[in-house]
This record gives C-alpha cells, structure tokens and sequence, in this order.
C-alpha cells in the first residue's frame, strides 16, 4: 500500500492544476530554458515567470541554477509514482461502481424485457 504525503500531494496537484506550469513542464521536457525564455514564449511578465516557476520548483518538479545573470530552469528529478498511485487508487474505486451500475442497469433491462 502506497503511503501518501498529503502536503506533497497538494503541492503536486497545485503546480499541476495551473496550464501555464504544465506547459512549463512540457517546453522544460524539451530543452532547458531560463525565465526570460520561459516569460517570453508564454507571453507573461519575469515576475509571473517566475511565481510559477517558484510553485514547479516548490513543489519538485522543476529545478533553478543561476549561472551569471540568468536563472536556468530544467525538469527536476521529482517523479509522480505517488500522484499516479493515488489517482489509480481512485480510478479503481470509480470503475468498481460503474460496474456495479452496469449490473443494476442490466438487471433493469432483463426485467423489464420479461414484463
């Protein structure tokens, strides 16, 4: 049984929950960038850049080294077995009652096909 950290699971879904740090992630999985690139490819301010990259970061996805004057930001080691774990836990647990609903509607059908 998976143990799950709450506050590493809200962390995780918090940076998630946002598009633009997912799309941070995804150009971050392509190539390294720094902030200003990262600011510039997604249209937004440095400072907004960097908050979302703070949430990424805060919550492990990404990483920052700053090299002279430019911070440079690249996926971090941080997996998602534990977020993965946590949504199949409740994937199996709403596949379980739409079976269980299946067979209340399939009884409803013989049932009503022998009236």
């Amino acid at each position: 049984m998976v143990q799950y950290t709450p506050a590493r699971l809200d962390a995780s879904f918090s940076a998630l929950s946002d598009a633009t740090r997912r799309g941070v992630l995804e150009q971050l999985g392509r190539s390294d960038a720094s902030i200003t690139e990262l600011a510039d490819k997604f249209h937004m301010t440095l400072t907004g850049m960097k908050k979302h990259v703070g949430v990424l970061e805060h919550a492990g996805f990404v990483t920052t080294e700053k090299v002279g004057r430019v911070r440079r930001c690249r996926l971090g080691l941080r997996r998602l077995e534990e977020e993965a774990a946590w949504i199949e836990n409740y994937r199996q647990v709403w596949a379980a009652r739409f079976d269980a609903l299946d067979r209340v509607v399939e009884d409803l059908k013989r049932k009503e096909e022998t009236e």
